[in-house]
């Protein structure tokens, strides 16, 4: 199958005007027909259905050319390349006409709006440069990569009670495995692979589904274990965010929400970018979450004690709220009763108000005799009329002496359930960082977690966003906290991670969690055990290449490389004799520079096998991987 770069060679070699007497496309031509919109050019673009869709847009049923888009795919060294150096290209991203790889500046407004960021993590320690795919110049590749995927390993954990040995009425849970299993529509759901290839195989069964997408992504931070391609930052990291946002919108109800934790190192370079994905309108607030409470003696300037979590909407129309949270004894201890209102215990609020109101300025006399006015620049909060008939009903506290300036009585009995969550989340409140590490710890783990959340915060994340039954989604699940909380809440879930550690700590601690276990938030949900969840894999292709350059050592590199260059999962336009003359300056590299050269090899379209290629024979897909795949796309 041609790419898009062949498809166009061939058509505009149609045409004698653009080619040269050596049979080679006369690009400067071409170029030139493009800025001018030749009518003859267009008409040639728009007689083959692929460059049509890829370089033309239906506007109310006009079709309109992309003449930039088009000039951009001519520029790139991908279409009617001269040479190819397979260790040292970087991507072309530009800023007022400069490559970025010239500059020091962070640009919002092109990096990560034209390119898809795979992002490989296969383990925990990953360090390599990612590969990026730009969609001006790749849309069918990408569509092949973001095409829905076979799943295999597919396995369902269940919860199941017994009596205790004895007979007596306590009841112990252990946890059964069930193989060659569909999946159920209320199952829950953990999946090991990339998260921005399951992302797009989700949307087919779960799109509009999702009521709360909670993720923790990696802060592109030097102590993040991803550690994204050095030469590109700020932008890598946006454009990794800013394909999995697109995808996440897109799974959500029209009255869900997506959180985000984020530090300060992208915060502010995220919100902008989220405020285009999602609309700004759709923005709702900021949290503060304190995160730590001991200062870092060791800091030169400020000692950093807080996290911030981005909070948005899909759809922020005037009827959207958030659930209230649970009204504590702390609070309800606030309302007293000093003169003995039948009405029960009360809380008095200021009545005075600004910015004032003219009509609402005027003189209030106190039993007293003592008259009082608002404060300058405020209003009384009511008018002389209802001012009245509060007094006339008790209403209005003047202080145990009848002289202090008015307020209103709030009665607890008046109160709506629950109260407002406020935008500053304390360590008392949802617990910080240590607290993650200790519920960690407590599973016996071998922590690889820098920053594992907390129960506690991810409850009260829950409780607002959510009720009992919603489906709730994390894209980083990392040690299973938000899936463990959601479980424990009586939500349903959906979490993916591709690293190897989901089977031994991710999947683990959830089975622990049908267990029963009473760690983090499990007394205060009254949680003793119960339920299920599936775990399943996307299945591999090229990606077993990536896990076997990652375990090459310096004895074995050269038979990988060998392997690598014999097979014909690697990019497709690399040739025999471009191979052999990047490979002369294969052995001046360090072990960690042959396994990212070598990984630049691979065919991204190529690391999970395509659900219309399961009845592929080569591919080897079992009927049990069949019959799971195919009730995952609710086929028959």
């Amino acid at each position: 199958m041609k790419n898009i770069f062949g498809t166009v060679a061939e058509l505009l070699l149609t045409n004698d005007k653009y080619k040269a007497e050596d049979g080679k496309l006369l690009k400067a031509v071409v170029y030139s027909d493009v800025m001018a919109m030749n009518e003859d050019l267009l008409t040639l673009l728009l007689s083959n259905e692929d460059v049509k869709e890829t370089f033309f847009k239906d506007v109310q049923g006009t079709l309109v050319f992309d003449k930039q888009k088009f000039a951009w795919f001519m520029e790139s060294k991908e279409f009617l390349p001269d040479s190819y150096t397979a260790y040292t290209n970087k991507i072309g991203l530009t800023h007022n006409g400069s490559f970025i790889s010239q500059t020091n500046d962070i640009v919002l407004d092109f990096p990560y709006k034209d390119c898809v960021l795979e992002g490989g993590q296969d383990k925990d320690d990953q360090k390599r440069s990612e590969i990026f795919y730009n969609e001006t110049i790749a849309s069918d590749e990408i569509s092949r990569m973001l095409a829905p995927k076979v799943f295999t390993n597919a396995k369902r954990y269940t919860a199941v009670s017994k009596n205790d040995i004895g007979g007596g009425a306590e009841k112990s849970i252990s946890v059964e495995e069930e193989t060659g299993i569909t999946l159920k529509d209320d199952d829950n759901l953990i999946i090991k692979g990339n998260n921005l290839i399951a992302l797009a195989s989700l949307l087919k069964r779960y799109e509009g589904k999702v009521k709360c997408i909670y993720i923790d992504p990696p802060y592109n931070t030097q102590n993040d274990s991803f550690n994204y391609n050095d030469s590109f930052n700020h932008s890598t990291w946006l454009t990794f965010m800013k394909n999995r946002l697109e995808l996440a919108r897109r799974l959500l109800r029209e009255d869900g929400t997506i959180w985000i934790s984020c530090d300060d190192h992208e915060s502010h370079y995220l919100k902008v970018l989220i405020d285009d994905i999602f609309n700004r309108d759709n923005f709702i607030d900021e949290i503060v979450w304190q995160r730590a409470y001991a200062p870092i003696n060791l800091k030169k300037t400020l000692s950093r004690s807080h996290d911030v979590i981005l909070v948005y909407a899909k759809n922020l129309d005037p009827n959207f709220t958030l659930n209230k949270l649970p009204r504590s004894t702390e609070a309800n201890a606030r309302y007293k009763n000093p003169d003995n209102d039948p009405r029960g215990v009360w809380k008095s609020s200021d009545i005075s108000v600004g910015p004032a109101v003219e009509s609402n300025i005027y003189e209030i006399t106190t039993p007293s005799g003592r008259k009082v006015l608002p404060p300058k620049g405020y209003s009384w909060r009511l008018n002389k009329t209802r001012f009245a008939e509060f007094v006339a009903d008790n209403r209005i506290w003047f202080g145990e002496d009848g002289n202090n300036v008015p307020s209103i009585k709030r009665f607890l009995s008046e109160v709506k359930d629950g109260v407002v969550a406020m935008t500053l989340w304390t360590r008392d409140e949802v617990g910080d960082s240590q607290e993650g590490k200790r519920e960690i710890k407590a599973f016996h783990f071998n922590s690889i977690f820098d920053t594992p959340k907390q129960e506690r915060l991810i409850e009260r994340i829950l409780t607002l966003a959510t009720n009992e039954g919603d489906l709730v989604f994390d894209s980083f699940i990392g040690s299973g906290t938000t899936a463990a909380v959601a479980h424990k809440m009586g939500r349903r879930y959906i979490g993916v991670e591709q690293m190897d550690y989901i089977q031994d700590i991710t999947v683990e601690r959830l089975k622990k969690v049908l267990e029963g276990e009473q760690g983090g938030i499990s007394k205060a949900q009254n949680w003793h055990g119960g339920g299920s969840f599936v775990y399943c894999e996307l299945k591999e292709d090229a990606n077993t290449l990536i896990t076997a350059i990652q375990n090459a050592t310096e004895d074995t590199i050269e038979s990988v490389k060998a392997s690598i260059y014999a097979d014909e999962r690697i990019v497709p336009y690399l040739t025999k004799q471009e191979l052999a003359d990047a490979d002369k300056d294969f052995e001046n590299l360090t072990l960690e520079e042959k396994k990212q050269a070598l990984t630049k090899l691979i065919d991204k379209n190529k690391l999970y096998v395509n659900a219309s290629d399961m009845d592929d024979e080569s591919y080897q897909i079992s009927d049990a991987d069949k019959a799971f795949t195919k009730s995952f796309y609710e086929e028959a």
